[in-house]
């Protein structure tokens, strides 16, 4: 059989997806033992994991693309889940780094308005799950500034604000939250969770994974596994499992 001939016949495949929007500590997620790594792997056959993190951001700014990568008309029936995970920018000190800093009000207002973009192209409360900054180790924040001839430029305590802001827009939006900065820190020494004080270590990276899938399971559970297990493929007739 062509392939033409074939394509014709078969319904065109489309793998759903589950998109992750946000800042650096979204795009190095699919780094070896990633948070996003490990996401894709459990979902493998299921769904696509769609990194579109970007470093340095803000809600400022990724409210602004968020239109861009989601539209009704081409590509939001197929999403599943989007996780929104800014605030380690938004939360810099403005006197230090007036660039990424955004005010914690406005902070507010950009997640409830990229929540509300969302449900206005069909992606319900239920896809959607917010992730707040995690917290912020400053010593270990510090020495990486200081190699950069920086200050200190967070501080934790501004950090949590901003992670009960994150909490606060959820429940009235009536949407997921994941407290990743109140979780870590019942973890006396949450320092383990950050390789230099701000971006996840690996035990980060496995901790929001293990955090993240125990509320996505559910959701995606039912998802089908795309195309036959390939014992179950009739090889004397390939077309009637696969077309």
């Amino acid at each position: 059989m062509a392939l033409a001939e074939a394509g014709a016949r078969g319904r065109l495949l489309r793998w759903p997806r589950v998109l992750l929007f946000g800042d650096s500590i979204t795009e190095y997620s699919f780094q070896e033992n990633g948070w996003g790594a490990y996401l894709a792997e459990r979902l493998v056959r299921k769904c696509d994991v769609v990194n579109r993190g970007i470093s340095g951001y803000n809600t400022r700014w990724a409210k602004l693309i968020l239109p861009r990568l989601i539209t009704e008309s081409t590509s939001a029936d197929s999403i599943v889940a989007v996780t929104i995970f800014f605030g380690a920018n938004d939360s810099a000190l403005k006197e230090l780094n007036p660039q990424q800093h955004v005010p914690l009000e406005e902070y507010a207002a950009n997640l409830k308005s990229m929540v509300q973009y969302l449900k206005s192209v069909d992606v319900t409360a239920d896809r959607i799950i917010l992730i707040t900054p995690p917290p912020l180790h400053e010593s270990a924040w510090e020495k990486a500034c200081l190699a950069k001839g920086d200050k200190l430029n967070r501080c934790n305590a501004t950090t949590g604000q901003y992670a009960q802001a994150c909490v606060q827009v959820a429940r009235e939006c009536c949407t997921d939250v994941l407290d990743l900065w109140t979780l870590m820190q019942k973890n006396q020494d949450f320092s383990s969770y950050l390789s230099d004080g701000l971006h996840l270590s690996t035990k980060g990276n496995s901790f929001l994974a293990a955090q993240l899938w125990s509320r996505l399971e559910n959701k995606l559970s039912a998802l089908p596994s795309l195309l036959p297990y390939w014992r179950d493929v009739d090889h004397t007739n390939p077309e009637a499992s696969l077309l």
